[in-house]
């Protein structure tokens, strides 16, 4: 069986009655934590075994929860550790998933879509969809990061796919689309829109429907001396400040919702010490890598230590939690599906739990009282 040929069995679709039927509730992923010591002990094992033909020492870090064939940490996120030794790289491939990267040990460098990233310890940088890519360990260290990726998502929608058997002078887009005919295509029938009815809705041919908009989508490095040092002014803020002490690393081709690729952003955080954030509750999943300090998480009336090195699942979606730092700094990253939320027009968010939740990027949002706190 190839590629262009298939042997489907026929199948007859159902009628489910739901007449009268409440939805069912969500099955909330409890939070887990994944030690610092549990993840150093895999990149023992991954460095220990003979490289493989593709290079790729990796395995997949999953919630007990995860549907069969979609493996995640959370229902839209997978996570992989991925592992190099000294002198390896990785067999190009390209996916059309889109990545974020994060050095969690050791450096190396990353050739994605005809760029070279150099990169460090908590490092991150982002792969576009579709972009050959290799990665190779050019230190005498061991390389270990960790790859946040949409896969999980994909495979649960049964569309991706991955060329793994590729140069990496492969064109990310095979060919390019042919441009529509008459100075503006947008109001010239028959290849472009027309306006329908009242409301402002328009009719679309299929040559644009095939043609869309191209916006070109890069991969951005974000090193992590550069991040922390605007990420430390965030202390002045103090006590009293009731927002989250991060900055966003920001993808401009998000646009307005604001991404670092279009299913995740990434959010580095600082946490003195003794920081306890209000509750709050978001319908986007957020796992938490903690590279310093310790601390503890709240979620939904149960009480999670954590410390440098682990990993959680901090935040299944709706679930109401807050985050607590001990006596020391604490730094994170988080990888939050709150993008693709966003555009599909889920993102219920409720920012305090005296609020009401609405909305974001279809209704208004919140505001902290920063601008008071930093006067």
């Amino acid at each position: 069986m190839h590629d262009l040929k298939r042997q489907f069995e026929r199948k007859q679709a159902l009628f489910l009655d739901q007449t009268g039927v409440v939805p069912a509730e969500n099955t909330f992923w409890e939070p887990v934590v994944v030690t610092g010591e549990e993840i150093d002990a895999e990149i023992a094992r991954l460095a220990s075994l003979p490289a493989p033909k593709d290079g790729r020492r990796q395995s997949l870090i999953v919630h007990p929860s995860a549907r069969a064939g979609s493996p995640g940490l959370a229902p839209g996120i997978q996570v992989a550790l991925q592992v190099l030794l000294p002198g390896e790289s990785t067999a190009p491939m390209r996916h059309n998933a889109t990545e974020v990267n994060f050095c969690i040990r050791g450096a190396g460098r990353t050739t994605v879509a005809g760029r070279t990233i150099q990169f460090k310890q908590y490092d991150v940088w982002n792969h576009p969809s579709f972009a050959p890519y290799v990665h190779t360990n050019d230190t005498k260290e061991v390389q270990a990061r960790l790859v946040y990726s949409n896969i999980a998502l994909l495979q649960h929608m049964e569309v991706y796919v991955a060329q793994r058997e590729i140069s990496l002078d492969a064109p990310q887009h095979e060919a390019a689309a042919p441009q529509h005919a008459g100075a503006d295509p947008k109001r010239t029938n028959p290849y472009g829109m027309f306006p329908i009815g009242t409301d402002g809705g328009l009719l679309m041919p299929y040559e644009t429907l095939i043609n869309p908009t191209a916006v070109e989508s890069h991969p951005l490095h974000f090193p992590w001396q550069q991040v922390k040092a605007e990420l430390d002014k965030l202390e002045a803020l103090g006590s009293d400040y009731v927002g989250r002490r991060l900055y966003m690393m920001y993808n401009p081709v998000t646009g307005r919702t604001n991404g670092i690729t279009p299913n995740f952003f990434a959010t580095m955080t600082i946490r003195p010490p003794k920081i306890v954030d209000r509750p709050h509750r978001h319908v986007s999943a957020a796992i938490n890598y903690y590279f310093s300090g310790s601390g503890y998480s709240m979620v939904a009336g149960n009480r999670y230590e954590w410390k440098a090195g682990d990993l959680m699942l901090s935040a299944p979606g709706w679930a109401v939690h807050n985050h607590a730092s001990y006596d020391d700094y604490v730094y994170e990253l988080t990888i939050q599906d709150q993008p693709l939320n966003i555009y599909m027009e889920s993102l219920l968010w409720q920012e305090s739990m005296k609020e009401p939740p609405v909305v974001l990027g279809t209704q208004s949002g919140f505001e902290t009282n920063r601008k008071k706190v930093a006067a």
